[in-house]
C-alpha cells in the first residue's frame, strides 16, 4: 500500500520549499531598503537644508508618493509579470535616489522645490516587494496551512527589518554623510531585486491575462477585499496613535529617560511572538472569523492599557496589545488573497499593506489633535473602540441566523 508524504506544515517546512530560502531572503534584502531610505532621506535633507520644516515636507511626498501609488505599481507586476515589471522600476527608482543624494550631498545645493519634486519622483516608483513577495508565496505555498506560517513568517521577518533599518543608518551616519544612507538604501534595492527576479520561482511567474480577456473588470478581481483593507487600516489607525501616546505618556513619566523607546521595542516584541505563534497554530476557525476576532482583541488589549499608571505597567499591555498585530495583519493578507482572482494577487497585497500605511497616518494625525486634550487612558480607550467597531465591521450576519460569518 502506497502512501503520499504529508509536509509538516512549520516555519521549517516553508523554509525547506524548493528555492523558498533564496527568492525570500533576496526579497528581505531589497526590502531592509524601506527602513533605510526613508530616514536617510529626512537626515540628509535635513542637514542640506537646514530646516525640519522643509525635511518633513520632502519626506512626507516620498512616503506619500510612495504608499499612495503602491496599487498602481502592484497592477503592473500583476499585468507583466515581477521581472518584466520589477527591472525598470528598481532602475528608476534607484536611479532616482541617486539624484537626491547627490543634490542633498552638499548644503544648499539647491532649492527645497527641486528636493520635493525628485522625492515625489523617487517615492513614485518604489518597487512592491512585499506585496510581490507575498503572491509568490502563493505559488510556492498553496496548501493553507504552509501559506499561513509562509505569511506569519514574512510579516514577522519585516518588523524586524523595519526595526534594522534604523539601526543601521544610525551605525553609517556616525561616519558617513547621511546621503551615504540613501545611496546604502538605492543599492540594498538594487541587489535585492536582482537576487529576486533571478530566482526560478518567480522567473516562473507568468504574466497575468488580460482582464477585458476573461470579461471581467478591475472591481471584479478585487472584489472581496473589503474586509481585509478594513481591518488593515484599523490596524495601522491603531499603531499611528499608540506611536504617539507612548511619547507623550513616557515624557509626563520622566522626560528624557528615554523610557518611549523600551515600551515601543516591548510592542514590537509582542508582535513578533505574536505572529509566530499565530503561524504555528493549526487553526480551526477560518480567516474570516479570525479576521474579526483579532480586531476585536486588539481593541480590548488597546482598552487595556489605558489603564497602565507607569512606564512598566505600559509596556507590559503595549506588549500584550503588539500580540495582534502581527497576526491581524497576517490574515488579512490571507484573506485578500483567498478573495482576490489569481491575476491580482499582487494588487490585493498592496492594498492591504496601503491601507495599514495610510491607516498610520491618520493615526498619527488624530493622536496629534487628541493628546494634550484628553489623559493617555482616554486615548487608548477610544482607539480600542474604534478597532472594535473594525472588528464588527469586517463580519456580517448571515441570513436567517444570528451568527456571524465572514464576508467571502
Amino acid at each position: 500500500m502506497s502512501s503520499t508524504p504529508v509536509v509538516r506544515p512549520s516555519y521549517a517546512a516553508v523554509l525547506r520549499i524548493p528555492h523558498a530560502r533564496r527568492t525570500f531572503g533576496a526579497a528581505l534584502l531589497g526590502r531592509l531598503s524601506y527602513g533605510v531610505a526613508p530616514l536617510s532621506v529626512m537626515l540628509a535633507v535635513t542637514r542640506s537644508s537646514g530646516s525640519y520644516a522643509v525635511a518633513g515636507v520632502v519626506m512626507a511626498l516620498f512616503s506619500g508618493a510612495s504608499v499612495f501609488l503602491s496599487p498602481a505599481r502592484a497592477a503592473l507586476i500583476d499585468r507583466y509579470g515581477p521581472r518584466r515589471a520589477l527591472v525598470p522600476m528598481v532602475g528608476a527608482h534607484t536611479s532616482l535616489l541617486a539624484l537626491l543624494a547627490a543634490l542633498v550631498w552638499r548644503p544648499g545645493a539647491v532649492t527645497p522645490l527641486v528636493l520635493g519634486a525628485v522625492a515625489v519622483a523617487a517615492g513614485a516608483g518604489t518597487p512592491p516587494l512585499g506585496p510581490t513577495m507575498r503572491a509568490v508565496w502563493g505559488r510556492l505555498a498553496p496548501e493553507r496551512a504552509l501559506l499561513q506560517r509562509a505569511y506569519s513568517l514574512d510579516a514577522v521577518a519585516e518588523e524586524l527589518l523595519f526595526v534594522s533599518g534604523p539601526l543601521l543608518v544610525g551605525v553609517l551616519v556616525g561616519f558617513a554623510p547621511p546621503a551615504a544612507g540613501v545611496l546604502a538604501g538605492a543599492a540594498l534595492m538594487v541587489l535585492g531585486t536582482a537576487g529576486f527576479v533571478s530566482s526560478p520561482a518567480v522567473r516562473d511567474v507568468p504574466p497575468a491575462r488580460r482582464e477585458k480577456e476573461r470579461g471581467t473588470g478591475g472591481r471584479r478581481v478585487l472584489s472581496g477585499i473589503r474586509r481585509p483593507v478594513i481591518a488593515a487600516a484599523g490596524v495601522g489607525l491603531a499603531l499611528g496613535v499608540v506611536d504617539l501616546l507612548v511619547v507623550a505618556f513616557a515624557e509626563g513619566h520622566g522626560p528624557g529617560s528615554g523610557g518611549a523607546a523600551w515600551v515601543l521595542a516591548a510592542l514590537s516584541a509582542g508582535s513578533a511572538v505574536g505572529g509566530l505563534v499565530n503561524g504555528a497554530v493549526a487553526w480551526k476557525a477560518s480567516t474570516g472569523v479570525r479576521l474579526s476576532a483579532q480586531a476585536a482583541g486588539l481593541g480590548l488589549a488597546l482598552c487595556g492599557a489605558g489603564l497602565a499608571q507607569g512606564l512598566g505597567t505600559l509596556a507590559v499591555a503595549v506588549a500584550a496589545v503588539g500580540l495582534f498585530v502581527s497576526p491581524l495583519i497576517t490574515t488579512a493578507y490571507l484573506v485578500a488573497d483567498e478573495t482576490a482572482a489569481p491575476e491580482a494577487r499582487v494588487r490585493a497585497g498592496a492594498w492591504v499593506n496601503t491601507a495599514v500605511n495610510a491607516g498610520g497616518t491618520a493615526g498619527a494625525a488624530a493622536a496629534g489633535v487628541l493628546v494634550g486634550r484628553l489623559p493617555a487612558g482616554v486615548c487608548f480607550a477610544l482607539t480600542g473602540a474604534a478597532m472594535v467597531l473594525t472588528a464588527a465591521a469586517v463580519v456580517r450576519r448571515e441570513r436567517g441566523t444570528g451568527s456571524p460569518v465572514p464576508l467571502v
